[in-house]
């Protein structure tokens, strides 16, 4: 992570390229084409883990879990390059939340029986 900078505190994101171009048309530029990728690669991975969960025959649940896995990996290609590129920003969580959901979850593990 370290070409990746800030642009203000609360952003984690590379500075942008500066491929796309300066007036935005109707046409879809490099990055619209990106975003609409990894899109659809969430939808499908949403649905195919719903058909992966209920899938009754062994054979069909190996197989849709074989494309589920090939389409993660799909999605993480597509969100490297769009990082990359700097055109997929992240939002930093404030420490105070970050340490308060750590407690929380922290607590939680008291309760496990093992």
């Amino acid at each position: 992570m370290s070409n990746q900078q800030s642009q203000n505190s609360n952003q984690i994101a590379n500075p942008q390229t500066g491929e796309l171009p300066k007036v935005k048309t109707p046409d879809m530029n490099d990055r619209d084409f990106l975003n609409d990728a990894l899109s659809t690669c969430k939808y499908l991975t949403d649905s195919l883990n719903i058909a992966v969960r209920e899938a009754s025959h062994e054979q069909l649940f190996t197989d849709v879990l074989q494309i589920l896995t090939e389409t993660h990996q799909s999605c993480r290609e597509l969100y490297n390059l769009m990082f990359q590129h700097g055109w997929y920003k992240l939002e930093a969580e404030e420490q105070q939340k970050l340490d308060q959901a750590f407690k929380q979850f922290n607590n939680y593990s008291s309760q496990f029986p093992y």
